[in-house]
């Protein structure tokens, strides 16, 4: 019954800037970390973000500087602000959570369907 629904994707010029939102509902007890992937045409999904349940953050390397994860636990949504876009960030991007459910006394993976972003040179 869980669903993460991301938004925010789009075609943007290089230098530019995108935040991308991914909400998760249904029956939702507590989530524990959220992350960003992507994976570009060709090459394997990396992990871009995570942010764990207290608010602690990871990067990749490449997108250091540049990306912020954030979250609204009010809201069940994790955001990921991307600034000073390159072509290489070209990619679908996607969110996952770890979710906590009624029927569950641990945690499961979720994951949205991803969204496109393209950044042109």
């Amino acid at each position: 019954q869980v669903q993460l629904v991301e938004s925010g994707g789009g075609l943007v010029q290089a230098g530019g800037s995108l935040r991308l939102s991914c909400a998760a509902s249904g029956r939702i007890l507590s989530i524990n970390a959220m992350y960003w992937h992507r994976q570009a045409p060709g090459k394997q999904r990396e992990l871009v973000a995570r942010i764990s349940s207290g608010g602690i953050t990871n990067y990749a390397d490449s997108v250091k500087g540049r990306f912020t994860i954030s979250r609204d636990n009010a809201k069940n949504t994790v955001y990921l602000q991307m600034n000073s876009l390159k072509p290489e960030d070209t990619a679908v991007y996607y969110c996952a959570a770890e979710i906590r459910t009624p029927v569950k006394t641990w945690y499961e993976d979720y994951w949205g369907q991803g969204t496109q972003v393209t950044v042109s040179s």
